[in-house]
């Protein structure tokens, strides 16, 4: 008989076991859902179990590694697309690690066009005032997208749709910078690749969709933030250390950054996905940030339907499977990945 193997989930919310307990029934795993964010203090609660499910706020630290390691976990079951929480090398030829690489592109492009309109034509502010009996159109002028130019940092899914709805939807000019260029995508679209300096200094809009790696720590700074035009418009529903959060708020005092839309926050862990309604924000630049009334900031919500959240499920769920039934392993991730001594190409497993 085919051993069900019991998986430890951590960080989670209602909504996430709703939509894995859903697809839980074709697999029949047993899953122990924790509400509690993964810790050093607390990893020791994965003894006895197969895997652990993670999300983006749960950081596996060398120290975490090896409690899991010791406490016989076989798997890190990613239910996310960003790896940057796991240190890779700890855990590599002794826990693999797998994740949910495209979830829904769709969800976080049409949110990023929807922080883009609703600060453009002040919707937000809009909304506050109309339900105080306030009409007056006094501070609401927004532009026309249509023949401005908007630059895409990273042309991965996400990235390419937030091109072509901006583009071919909106009639806009498009520029994109991607290490990697989808250059036959981008000449049927008549879409055009450019060096990161001219895409700043030519865009009315710059939206965020490039992983973050160490060479894009810090991507918006306050040496790229000086070449972009005046009133330039950021978009960030990409990784929150893209952007080097007090060059952008000092950008913002000068007058300089029209607006910006983050769904993103570099040191969000503590806040995002919970409720400090109650509370007072012991972080100053966040407190800050959100004391702008052309900053519209989301709580990481992009990916946020149902479709993306059943897709996550089925992923990561699969991936699961496939782990423990010996196949390859499509969406595993180490280290080594993209180095000759990965031997994922040639076994279908990284170790």
């Amino acid at each position: 008989m085919k051993h069900l193997p019991s998986i430890l989930m951590y960080d989670t919310k209602p909504y996430d076991r709703e939509f894995f307990e859903s697809v839980n029934q074709r697999y029949g795993f047993t899953i122990k859902y924790l509400s509690d964010r993964l810790t050093d203090d607390n990893a020791i609660l994965a003894k006895g179990y197969d895997a652990v499910c993670l999300f983006v706020n749960d950081y596996v630290t060398p120290k975490v590694a090896e409690v899991f390691a010791s406490a016989g976990v076989k798997l890190i079951a990613l239910r996310c697309a960003g790896y940057n929480n796991i240190d890779l090398p700890s855990v590599y030829g002794k826990i693999h690690v797998v994740r949910v690489p495209a979830y829904s592109p769709h969800a976080v492009a049409e949110h990023t066009v929807a922080l883009l309109l609703a600060l453009n034509r002040k919707v937000h502010r809009a909304y506050w005032r109309t339900r105080e009996f306030n009409f007056s159109l006094t501070g609401l002028m927004g532009f026309d997208l249509h023949g401005k130019t908007a630059g895409i940092i990273g042309t991965g899914q996400i990235g390419r749709l937030v091109a072509q709805i901006l583009g071919d939807g909106f009639g806009m000019r498009i520029l994109l910078h991607d290490p990697y260029p989808a250059g036959e995508w981008a000449a049927s679209h008549r879409f055009s690749y450019v060096p990161l300096e001219t895409l700043y200094r030519e865009s009315d809009v710059i939206s965020l969709h490039c992983p973050l790696t160490p060479q894009t720590i810090h991507l918006i700074n306050d040496e790229s933030l000086s070449l972009m035009k005046k009133g330039v418009f950021i978009v960030n529903t990409g990784r929150g250390k893209l952007i080097d959060t007090k060059a952008l708020i000092q950008a913002l005092k000068r007058g300089h950054i029209g607006a910006a839309g983050l769904d993103v926050y570099e040191e969000e862990t503590e806040y995002f996905f919970e409720d400090h309604s109650d509370t007072h924000i012991q972080d100053d630049v966040l407190a800050r940030l959100l004391t702008f009334p052309n900053v519209l900031v989301t709580s990481h919500q992009a990916f946020f339907t149902r479709e993306a959240l059943t897709n996550i499920a089925e992923t990561t769920l699969k991936n699961i499977d496939d782990f423990f039934s010996g196949r390859s392993l499509e969406n595993e991730i180490c280290y080594q990945c993209d180095m000759a001594s990965c031997r994922k190409k040639e076994t279908g497993r990284c170790f």
